[in-house]
């Protein structure tokens, strides 16, 4: 209101000075005298400078005396020293060593089929039988020469002892014996072949091949056997990371599907840089103590790959870059009793970010008061008031 007085009085005098003098101007004007041209234009020259004196004058006292000032209203966060754990997060797929598709060692009619789609079994118990092609009965016949052969070994062996026949025949008997042995060892191995075992404890999650078909060894596809207890997350890791995601670093896996989360520990991350990609990989294992997660199950992973005690952590929002591309905030100095006070622009170093946040590695100290709303529309050397939004929301 003072300012607007102040502005109408200007203009009176203006507007006064000009209609004393309007005739005269206008006189000068029309004589197209160059030295009173001239000369009018020092006289209003002079007369402007005057004025320009007096409203600094008016300006410099109605500051010292209004009390409302109208200054921009921000609001303000200290930077405060906290632990900062960063997260790198990738997808992964649930997997386990302990997944095998059971192939017969034999070639022949699969005869028996002894267990059941679901069926929990022991590493060791039989889970299939194919036919062995007469093998049991050349066995058996094996076995009867094998035991005539240790007989006579042993008789002449008893005969030797007591210096009686000829060495020569002492040899022949023990080698004859030690052959049919090895026959007999040979042949049960053979037909050991014909009886499927389970390599591991688990669980018979698929039958494929059905009892009386005709099954190749190494190439029929039995039966899908499975065990839960043994399960890891396999990932690829971008190479840049190989430094930082170590083997017994923390994570954090999350699967969609199941709505659930669990915390486990990287166990094992590879040396390998794999050149189509440039990735290494990463295992992670994963209790699974309810038998719920299954193989080829999609997880999210969140690794933590860098840890700092001490971060300094700002919002992404509050940053401005000037023309050389360098990053600044605003932070409040000289604050009053009044929360007035005067912002002031500061160059910063940015680190790892984390969600909305990132850590501000130079340029402020713990305790700095940072301009928060607000720090998009003020300037270097402003004078500001910091209000409190938790005051202003409850006044609205």
């Amino acid at each position: 209101m003072k300012n607007i007085k102040i502005l109408i009085i200007l203009a009176l005098i203006i507007s006064s000075c000009g209609s004393k003098n309007e005739n005269s101007l206008d006189a000068v004007l029309a004589s197209n005298n160059l030295s009173e041209l001239k000369e009018r234009r020092s006289q209003i020259d002079i007369k402007q400078q005057e004025l320009n004196d007096q409203m600094a004058l008016l300006n410099e006292k109605i500051a010292k005396l209004d009390t409302i000032k109208k200054v921009p209203l921000i609001t303000t966060f200290k930077a405060k020293e906290e632990v900062f754990k960063h997260q790198l997060e990738i997808q992964g797929s649930v997997t386990t060593k302990d997944l095998l598709i059971v192939t017969p060692e034999y070639n022949g009619i699969l005869t028996k089929v002894y267990v059941k789609e679901g069926q929990q079994v022991k590493k060791g118990q039989i889970l299939a039988k194919i036919d062995d092609g007469g093998l049991s009965q050349q066995l058996a016949q094996l076995e009867i020469q094998a035991n005539l052969a240790k007989t006579t070994f042993e008789r002449q062996k008893r005969l030797w002892d007591q210096n009686i026949g000829s060495e020569i025949q002492y040899l022949q008997a023990k080698s004859s014996s030690e052959s049919q042995a090895e026959a007999v060892n040979q042949l049960k191995q053979q037909i050991s072949k014909t009886t499927v075992t389970a390599p591991f404890s688990g669980t018979i999650d698929d039958i494929i091949t059905e009892q009386g078909s005709v099954v190749m060894a190494g190439q029929s596809q039995l039966m899908r056997i499975v065990n839960l207890d043994n399960m890891y997350i396999e990932t690829d890791i971008p190479e840049s990371y190989i430094g930082s995601v170590t083997k017994g670093k923390d994570v954090t896996v999350e699967f969609p599907i199941l709505g659930e989360t669990i915390e486990t520990k990287v166990r094992q991350a590879g040396d390998y840089i794999n050149p189509a990609n440039r990735t290494f990989k990463v295992e992670v294992s994963v209790p699974n103590k309810d038998n719920n997660i299954k193989p080829n199950l999609t997880a999210r992973l969140k690794i933590n790959d860098y840890t700092s005690e001490k971060a300094l952590l700002i919002p992404q929002s509050i940053i401005s870059e000037n023309a050389d591309g360098e990053q600044y905030i605003y932070i409040l100095s000289n604050k009053n009793n009044n929360g007035e006070g005067d912002v002031k622009r500061v160059i910063i170093k940015t680190g790892k970010t984390q969600g909305d946040v990132i850590e501000v590695l130079e340029g402020i100290e713990d305790g700095a008061e940072i301009v928060q709303e607000g720090a998009r529309s003020v300037k270097d050397g402003q004078t500001v008031r910091v209000v409190d939004m938790q005051t202003e929301s409850t006044n609205n």
